[in-house]
């Protein structure tokens, strides 16, 4: 494995890089890292040299200034000795464990290609890629084509076989030219999403590669070289039109709209749709634009008719679209994952009133509204608006774009920018909104894997943002989660202490902006505070058992605590205690005696943070002259009913998950029939 970096003036921006590159869980023997040095007149190249020598596995080549990556990633890949090279810049970083699961991944595979999941704190990231793992797959079977960026492990002679090779010198676009280079005649591409193996990371001087403004007709003519190539290695059709749409979504029209175009002066914005135009219309067909989203498939028939006004026009008001989500219940599940029910639409306006979408008899079509500049504030758009703006002069018919809404729910660690998709069930529906207007309201339920992804492991330790994506109509709008929420979830909302050992994860809402976020592991929220909403409960019974606010998974792992006795004088007793699970809580046996503790009263407390975390209050306690640990009455006993309904429930999920399991694959086997009569006697057994 050869991991090539280009570097030039780095400065304390390399700092991160070479950290994780001594970090590899990768042994040292089993991989090479190569410094192209392109010409540096700052200390890099001294303290690159200080590295190699005390570092075998790190080696240092300069060359005279080339001005780009292009050429000493060319020159990495030459000098590379490993049967792999992994690209990276010198002010990006690495996962510890990327090295070693990559390789992994591509040396069983064969791989020519493997993907390694990305995440940013400044530039966007292509998610969708990293659902899931794809042990092989190509640009036909999988949207390869949506990471553009070369920050990936290619096999060495796969590279050199084919002579993919970067363009020298400066320009733009070098990466999406080298890549579908690269995918075309990759015959087995790995992807690693379950793994964060790549951090962008953004300076604080503001000279990230592609920071700078670009030159229109440098940035299109580059543009038409990677259109090219995808022209000349496919032929006509859905493929080339699924290829060529993506370009034409994100590099062309995704500069001909908000925010970017509302920045452009008239002179930039002319250089821009004559740079553009050409390319439109010389490689974007009616299949490529069909298949858009309908505000960009108008946005593309205003560029098609040179109607730059109507362009920047409709980009100010598809400003004004955001979206919105409604947090309508929070509960735990058994198995540990926080399950979140909302809904979620598209708004427009400062007061976000719903998108308007207008109906006519069984179509659903476009409000012209959309295309008309933002009205006043206050101002609700008018249904009977004309169609000034929609330049084909009908309305845009969205009918068949309703099911394809879509709502995403994603955990973002508020730090390291990694985020994680989460399993969704959503359902879009067109809901009426009078005056012939409806509006798209998307309703389902999200699970939070809160303390570990499947296939993923657990969630590091840091605060974890719930963010909200809906997608429609061609837009794409984030949103967090918990601000606009019904008035029985704050009460919903409880700590839990989650796998083994067991480990805080405590939901709660930000201040000012109340949006919903689990800190993982104590990140700067503790226990005794999360539950002090939340009641005591003593359980019947003649033992004094405390059924804590805190939640615990079925299985759950049974852990320790410190009961705290103190009194009004200030004097202080300390009692080990053990938390058990029962019944979705934790409980706390409250000990007989109290061994050394004066005869008297007390008040009686419980650290679940440590010896220095803040103490839960419990109740008031007497200790007798012989020791014994009496509390009062003043903690409310849990109801009989409730507990036994609990224990109900559980039994009848246990029996339904044993029957499944035992039986599911005995139960395939029988005729229909039989099958059904099996399941609808499950059914009554499992209540």
């Amino acid at each position: 494995m050869s991991v090539v970096i280009p570097v030039y003036n780095s400065g304390k921006y390399i700092d991160p890089c070479i950290e994780s590159l001594l970090q590899q869980t990768l042994p040292a023997d089993e991989f090479e890292v190569l410094f192209i040095d392109d010409g540096s007149t700052d200390d890099t190249p001294a303290r690159l040299e200080k590295l190699a020598a005390e570092y075998p596995h790190f080696r240092v080549k300069t060359i005279p200034n080339s001005g780009w990556p292009g050429k000493p990633r060319n020159i990495g890949v030459a000098e590379a000795r490993g049967e792999y090279v992994q690209f990276v810049d010198h002010d990006d970083h690495l996962g510890r464990d990327a090295l070693r699961r990559m390789y992994a991944m591509g040396h069983r595979n064969g791989s020519d290609i493997v993907i390694g999941k990305v995440a940013s704190d400044f530039r966007g990231v292509p998610h969708g890629i990293f659902r899931t793992d794809r042990e092989k797959c190509t640009l036909e079977t999988a949207p390869l084509h949506d990471s553009l960026t070369a920050h990936k492990m290619f096999r060495t002679d796969f590279l050199r076989d084919n002579k993919i090779a970067y363009p020298e010198g400066r320009r733009r676009l070098e990466d999406q030219l080298y890549m579908m280079q690269a995918y075309f005649p990759a015959e087995t591409v790995s992807i690693l999403g379950s793994y964060t193996c790549y951090y962008y990371s953004k300076r604080d001087d503001g000279n990230n590669s592609g920071s700078t403004r670009i030159v229109p007709s440098g940035y299109y003519g580059n543009l038409r070289e990677v259109l090219e190539v995808v022209g000349t290695r496919t032929e006509p059709g859905a493929f080339q039109d699924r290829l060529l749409r993506r370009f034409y979504r994100v590099e062309m029209l995704g500069r001909l709209s908000e925010p970017a175009v509302l920045g452009y002066d008239a002179a930039f914005l002319d250089e821009m749709v004559d740079a553009v135009r050409p390319l439109a219309t010389g490689f974007m067909g009616d299949g490529v634009h069909e298949g858009l989203g309908a505000v960009n498939r108008l946005r593309s028939t205003l560029l098609r008719d040179d109607d730059r006004q109507g362009l920047v026009k409709l980009a100010r008001q598809a400003a004004t679209v955001k979206s919105a989500a409604r947090l309508e219940d929070i509960a735990w599940q058994p198995g540990g994952l926080l399950t979140v029910t909302l809904s979620a639409r598209l708004t427009v306006g400062k007061d976000k009133a719903p998108l308007a979408l207008l109906r006519s008899d069984d179509r659903i079509l476009l409000h012209p509204a959309l295309t008309a500049d933002p009205l006043p504030d206050g101002e609700r758009p008018d249904a009977d608006l004309p169609d000034a703006g929609l330049p084909t002069g009908e309305p845009l018919d969205v009918t068949g774009e309703i099911k394809a809404f879509k709502a995403e729910v994603a955990l973002r660690d508020r730090e390291t920018a990694v985020e994680w998709p989460c399993p969704v069930t959503f359902t879009a529906a067109a809901e009426d909104l009078g005056d012939g207007r409806c509006q798209v309201i998307l309703r389902g339920t999200a699970q939070l894997p809160a303390d570990a992804f499947r296939d993923r492991g657990p969630l590091p330790r840091g605060f974890w943002d719930v963010w909200v994506t809906v997608r429609g109509l061609g837009l794409v709008r984030k949103v967090r989660l918990g601000a606009d929420r019904h008035a029985r979830v704050d009460a919903a909302v409880r700590p839990a202490l989650l796998g083994s050992p067991a480990r805080p994860v405590i939901p709660y809402f930000t201040h000012p902006h109340s949006n919903l976020t689990l800190d993982v592991g104590r990140r700067g929220k503790k226990l005794g505070r999360a539950l002090a909403a939340h009641p005591v409960l003593r359980m019947p019974g003649r033992s004094a058992e405390l059924r804590l606010g805190v939640f615990a998974p079925d299985p759950a792992t049974a852990t320790t605590a410190e009961l705290v006795l103190s009194s009004d004088s200030g004097a202080g007793h300390f009692l080990p205690v053990g938390l058990r699970p029962v019944l979705g809580r934790f409980h706390l046996a409250l000990p007989a005696r109290a061994p050394g503790v004066p005869a008297g009263s007390w008040q009686l407390g419980v650290r679940l943070d440590g010896a220095k975390g803040p103490e839960l209050p419990l109740c008031d306690v007497t200790v007798t002259e012989n020791g014994r640990l009496r509390p009062d009455d003043s903690v409310p006993y849990a109801d009989r009913g409730e507990i036994r309904a609990m224990i109900v429930r559980r039994r009848r999920t246990a029996l339904r998950n044993g029957l499944r399991t035992l039986g599911g694959p005995l139960v395939r086997r029988l005729p229909p029939a039989a099958r059904k009569r099996v399941r609808r006697l499950a059914a009554k057994l499992g209540g």
